[in-house]
């Protein structure tokens, strides 16, 4: 298991609990486990699919992700495909062979596809070792984000008694998790209920005022960084989404009522880094599966806590520092409210009430934000500060309000508790009502005693106080507001009363990789990255994550050794782009040799040997010198026991430092091969070099273009 572990994915351990639920599914056994957005559910079975026999059928809702996760499968060497609405009926057709001649590991179908009976004939004969259901929450109707198509699922165990079943979600409560192992039917299932805590992303909130400036100066402060902004409604996400790019920001709309092709369009130019930014509704969401995501901004509140845990916990799922920062102003919850209202079921309004409730006590807590998230799901967080939120780290103070909450609270009392907050307020300010008048209520000892302040002042404490618990609003009287006994300890000055206000917005500081690694580096890396992605027409994080390159950019591996020591990459990955980025490295090395001579004290951590049937070269320099000789591109490549690619490749670095203007094209590739290559990039430009290659018929490749390419740059 754990060769395996290194040799596919190119981990050198487990991350918690994996290796428990792998083990099980390697025995054959059901499994349950609750794990957080970026714990590594996907390896859990991806791994066992390629170890045992048989097909593993994973059940996802996330139809524009599954070419995605196929797409990370094969990049690693496994044998997986995808059957959605998606496909042609040519590419069906070749899935279902596949499928029908036992050649897949993996096959990610939708519930509604599960649940075609000619479907579930073709299953029957494909034999099935074991069953992955992704957002098994979406089963449970206690769950945030119900879905009846995942009822069907229920029938796995009766038509496939023999294969297991492993369900995976990031989001669920006992109460949610209990209802999940019912409705499936799980047969003494390993439980796996794994912590909540993501301890790399920090937790904010602020308050909201002039929400479009408050986005753009936060996005001024990350340029560069990819991020989520979640909004309400279609009509916000296009506002600010508008707003965003007039100020000169790559950011793109996503919402239910785009087209299918643009939130398709939009999708992929945001997992490709050519978007920086997407405005999106609750919408977008399941269907990311972007690694380097540093910042989740939400412009209104959630509705709930589980949908802003799953939220944030789109960002930073290369575990490396990222940002989560909710705007908040209690108006929002007039808005939610009064889409509770429209709800016909009694137990489903109470339901929904008590969500929003939690997430507005998350919201106004004056106490540490971890703690407080995790004990909604039932964890107990022991440290005392987490370091990690605004609250522990100190953006906001403790301020005494317990004067202004008397004032108010006395006010409340006097006036008999039968009053709102817009009345009590004009009661504290000494405001000229004809309602104080009529009530009489500027005769009473509070009328005026807080005229030093304007009305929004007494309008927060009130918020304030109703958040603390210390006030109630009762919702059969016209939602007057009354005391708690809590509130009643403060009124008699035998409790005090503080709030939490922000200080000046701070940017979270972490430890780690990110102030070691070469900046320059890992710059270059990042463009290797994005032109092999445009070139296989994948997001690049499919290729390698962040983390990764900035491994490489710490460590500066050039050696196979070195380079099957860094985290994320294994054998197939190794094999495929291991020389690529070992040239980079190694002509960063040679151009900045005091760089290099600082990083050679560090040791890659784990350095596995692999057998390689390429032999790798020396240095660059060995290649411009093969090619000083006129050899072709296919003569060096065959001294060097290197690929093509890499000899292209190499060729290029050294056309764009400047090493190798003296070298003649039409040595390295016949006359009549360059044209037909340079005609082809004149037709069709160079964006895809898939798309080239469709278009010569299969008569030129990779190698060849890059090197016509990294003339025609050079000379242009």
């Amino acid at each position: 298991m754990h060769v395996e572990l290194r040799r596919i994915f190119g981990f050198q351990n487990f991350r918690p609990n994996q290796e428990e639920i792998v083990s099980a599914l390697l025995e054959r056994r059901d499994v349950f486990a609750v794990m957080p957005t970026g714990g590594g559910k996907s390896l859990c079975y991806q791994l066992p699919a390629h170890m045992l026999e048989g097909l593993c059928v994973v059940v996802s809702p996330l139809i524009s992700l599954m070419k995605d996760q196929v797409d990370a499968a094969k990049a690693n060497g496994l044998d997986a495909e995808f059957l959605n609405s998606s496909l042609s009926g040519k590419e069906r057709f070749r899935v279902f062979q596949a499928l029908e001649n036992h050649q897949l590991d993996l096959l990610y179908v939708s519930p509604e596809r599960f649940a075609m009976p000619e479907f579930m004939t073709t299953l029957k004969q494909a034999r099935v070792s074991f069953f992955a259901i992704d957002e098994a929450h979406c089963i449970s109707e206690w769950g945030h984000d119900f879905r009846p198509d995942y009822l069907s699922l229920s029938n796995i165990v009766k038509y496939f008694p023999k294969s297991a079943v492993a369900a995976f979600t990031a989001t669920a409560t006992h109460k949610v998790s209990a209802d999940i192992v019912s409705k499936l039917g799980l047969r003494n299932p390993h439980l796996t209920r794994a912590s909540f805590d993501r301890p790399n992303l920090f937790y904010q909130v602020v308050p909201k005022d002039n929400l479009d400036l408050q986005l753009l100066q936060f996005l001024r402060e990350h340029q560069g960084e990819s991020g989520i902004i979640y909004r309400t409604t279609r009509k916000s996400v296009e506002s600010t989404a508008e707003f965003l790019q007039e100020q000169g920001v790559k950011a793109l709309a996503y919402h239910a009522g785009l087209t299918p092709n643009q939130r398709k369009e939009n999708q992929d130019s945001f997992n490709r880094d050519e978007a920086n930014v997407v405005v999106a509704t609750i919408a977008f969401g399941m269907g990311i599966d972007k690694s380097n995501v540093r910042f989740v901004l939400h412009g209104d509140l959630p509705k709930n806590m589980e949908g802003y845990y799953q939220e944030t916990g789109r960002a930073g799922r290369d575990g490396e520092p990222a940002h989560c920062r909710l705007f908040f102003n209690r108006s929002d919850i007039v808005r939610i409210r009064y889409f509770i209202e429209q709800t016909e079921s009694p137990a489903e309004k109470k339901v929904a009430e008590e969500q929003l409730f939690q997430i507005v006590r998350f919201a106004e807590a004056n106490a540490c934000r971890r703690k407080n998230l995790l004990g909604y799901f039932g964890e107990t967080y022991e440290k005392d500060n987490c370091k990690t939120c605004d609250v522990c780290m100190g953006d906001v103070e403790r301020v005494d309000k317990t004067v202004s909450a008397q004032k108010i609270m006395s006010a409340i009392h006097r006036s008999g508790q039968k009053f709102g907050a817009v009345h009590i307020a004009d009661i504290v300010v000494g405001a000229k009502t004809q309602k104080i008048r009529q009530m009489e209520h500027d005769q009473l000892k509070t009328y005026g005693v807080g005229k030093d302040q304007d009305k929004k002042y007494w309008r927060r404490v009130i918020d304030d106080l109703l958040a603390q618990d210390c006030l109630l609003q009762n919702q059969d009287h016209y939602s007057a507001l009354e005391l708690t006994p809590k509130g009643q300890q403060i009124l008699l000055g035998k409790k005090r009363f503080e709030v939490i206000r922000q200080k000046a917005v701070q940017k979270a500081s972490f430890a780690g990789l990110t102030g070691d690694y070469s900046q320059k580096l890992f710059t270059q890396l990042r463009s290797e990255r994005q032109r092999l992605a445009q070139g296989e027409e994948v997001p690049p994080f499919v290729i390698f994550s962040d983390r990764t390159l900035r491994e490489m950019a710490l460590y500066f591996p050039d050696t196979p050794e070195q380079m099957s020591g860094i985290s994320g990459i294994g054998e197939a990955k190794l094999e495929k782009y291991g020389d690529t980025f070992m040239t980079i490295i190694e002509m960063y090395k040679h151009m900045h040799p005091e760089e290099a001579e600082e990083r050679a004290i560090l040791q890659v951590p784990v350095k596995i040997k692999k057998s390689r049937k390429k032999k790798n070269g020396k240095t660059v320099r060995d290649t411009l010198a093969f090619a000083m000789q006129g050899l072709s591109l296919e003569a060096i490549s065959g001294k060097r026991g290197l690929s093509e690619g890499t000899i292209s490749q190499h060729i290029e670095k050294l056309l764009e430092e400047g090493l190798g203007n003296n070298l003649d094209v039409d040595q390295l590739l016949e006359t009549e091969k360059r044209l037909r290559v340079e005609e082809l990039f004149n037709q069709h430009g160079g964006k895809s070099m898939k798309l080239i290659i469709e278009a010569s018929g299969d008569t030129v490749t990779y190698a060849e273009l890059r090197l016509v390419r990294a003339f025609m740059q050079m000379e242009s």
